[in-house]
This record gives structure tokens, sequence and C-alpha cells, in this order.
């Protein structure tokens, strides 16, 4: 993926956020350093804590290094690198706050999922819909842009949730700010690399959560 990125983009930076994985991953990026300079950063954390935290931890280091447009995407080519340019494109529009890469604005844009995880996907993005009220169509999607002023204005230290249910938190709040979101269509590929993360524990503290944010919201306490 690091390579993928840099030989397409050569002005962009990367940083990786990396919990101790037993996989070497900070040791890999670590000898990578030296051929891409500056424009390679990692963060390398002690324990895992969640993908909400490995997140708001690169969040927080794009904003203390003054990027203007700061991406979230997954490392196993899912998220294809080549629409990065085009997630940037729509957010440079003026009247564009935050960039969605969609896998269900334009139908269903999946490749190589069994018929299970579609449906638990797009059941989730149904239900997230219908309890917020968010127009967002993948509101679950973790390919996203944003412009710095967004990042600066929600709140990254109350943002609770850990899980798939931080992308629907993000998002949620950029919302309640009116920031204007924006979803554009990519196709999502089963991942190439890694494995999945998603848990009984994940998807529950997605529909619960989901539920608190919308209570929050009604009560004026979001």
């Amino acid at each position: 993926m690091l390579r993928s990125i840099f030989s397409l983009y050569p002005q962009v930076h990367v940083l990786v956020v990396d919990d101790n994985s037993p996989d070497q991953t900070a040791q890999k990026v670590t000898e990578l350093k030296d051929k891409f300079s500056v424009r390679l950063h990692l963060i390398s954390r002690p324990h895992k804590t969640g993908l909400g935290r490995a997140y708001i931890d690169g969040f927080k280091w794009a904003l203390q290094h003054s990027y203007n447009y700061i991406f979230e995407m997954d490392s196993d080519f899912s998220h294809d690198p080549k629409d990065l340019k085009r997630l940037l494109e729509a957010c440079s529009d003026d009247d564009v706050d935050m960039v969605v890469g969609s896998r269900y604005i334009n139908g269903i844009n999946v490749v190589n999922w069994p018929f299970s995880r579609i449906l638990l996907s797009y059941g989730a993005s149904f239900y997230v819909r219908l309890i917020t009220g968010m127009p967002i169509k993948d509101p679950t999607a973790g390919f996203v842009c944003y412009k710095r002023h967004v990042l600066e204005a929600i709140h990254l230290d109350k943002i609770h949730f850990v899980g798939y249910a931080f992308q629907i938190e993000m998002k949620f709040k950029a919302m309640n700010k009116k920031f204007k979101i924006k979803e554009i269509p990519i196709i999502f590929t089963d991942r190439v690399r890694g494995g999945s993360k998603l848990t009984k524990g994940i998807i529950t503290e997605a529909i619960l959560g989901v539920i608190q944010m919308r209570t929050q919201q009604l009560l004026g306490q979001l």
C-alpha cells in the first residue's frame, strides 16, 4: 500500500499508526523510512486500544503538522489508492467539508464479499440512517477525506466509540455541526491482505451506540 500510494502521488504524506502488531508493521515501516524520507511517518503505540483511538491519534498528529486535507483508509487494498485523487478533487470544492468513499451511493458496489457480509453491512447502513436521520448511504465507510477545520471543530477527545461505530460517530457529529458531507461512489473489494477485525462486541457497540448518539442529540447533549 505504501509503495502504491507514493508511486501515484509524489506530494502525499502517509502516517501509519501501529498498535504493537505481531506482524512487525512498525519494523517494516521503519525500514521503508529511509526510502521515502519525510513522506512516511509512524506512530507506535504499546497496546491495542481500538480502531477509533488509533484514528484519533492519527488525526491529532495531522492537525499538529498543519495538513489541510486528511484522509483515512484501510491498508488491505479494499480501498483503491487510485481513488484518493477522486476524494481530494471532491473535497476541494468550496461547498464541501468532508467526502466519503461510498459503497452504496449507486447501488451496492462491493466485490468478493459473501452475501451474509453484504447483508450485514447494508443492513447496518439502513439501521443507522433510520435511527439518526443521516442521509449518508454508507455511514460505516472508512474511506474518508476531511478538511482540517472539520476535525478541529469535532472534539476528538469526546469521541466515545472505538470499533466501527467510530466511523458513524464521526459522520454524525460532523453532520450535527452542519458540515457539508458528500458521498462519491467507489468499488470496494474484499481485502487482499490481512484479516477482518469485526467481532460481536463491535457490532453490539454500533447497535447501542447509534441509539445513544441520537438520544444525546435530542437532549442537546451531543
